[in-house]
């Protein structure tokens, strides 16, 4: 197993960055799948309920190219890593959107971050985390903004504390912070 996980503020390049993670270390010369193991795994937890929104999944579908299999788990993230076989490439797109599903689905995010954090250590996939470094800006003015910042800045600390290599993407750039 190995755990990464990509941090950065809005068009930060954090996606590219985490799929360039994902193909560089596990391309083979064969394409995905060919020798009978799974393809690259895009685990996406975008909904897009509106237009503007579907339009922004189609563009991120559109830039990664072939060999991807994308599974949408905007709420069954944790199942969907438990249920990943060894060894497989996966990219989990974004933490940010997921804790943010959860929260307005009333989910009890503590138990939920847990329960995530337990998933990812049990394990044996190949793991690309994306998520949004929201400890930057200024306090919201709003309650709800409030717990969405404080549950994805809990969320980040819990991952970062278990991953292989934690990177901050700063316009464009990549800056290591651990591994």
């Amino acid at each position: 197993m190995s755990l990464a996980l990509v941090l950065g503020g809005t068009r930060s390049g954090k996606s590219g960055y985490a799929e360039a993670l994902i193909t560089r270390h596990h391309a083979s010369g064969d394409p995905p799948g060919a020798d009978g193991r799974d393809r690259w795994v895009y685990l996406a937890t975008a909904e897009a309920l509106d237009d503007e929104m579907a339009e922004r999944v189609a563009r991120h579908q559109a830039s990664r190219g072939g060999g991807w299999i994308t599974r949408e788990c905007p709420h069954a993230l944790t199942e969907a890593i438990a249920a990943l076989a060894p060894g497989t490439p996966v990219l989990v797109d974004s933490l940010g959107m997921w804790v943010s599903n959860r929260l307005l689905a009333g989910a009890d995010l503590a138990t939920e971050r847990a329960a995530l954090v337990g998933a990812l250590r049990a394990s044996r996939a190949h793991l690309v985390l994306v998520s949004d470094e929201v400890g930057f800006g200024i306090v919201p003015d709003n309650a709800l903004a409030r717990r969405f910042r404080d549950a994805l800045g809990e969320l980040n600390q819990a991952v970062a504390a278990i991953a292989d290599e934690v990177v901050l993407m700063v316009a464009g750039l990549p800056l290591k912070v651990k591994g």
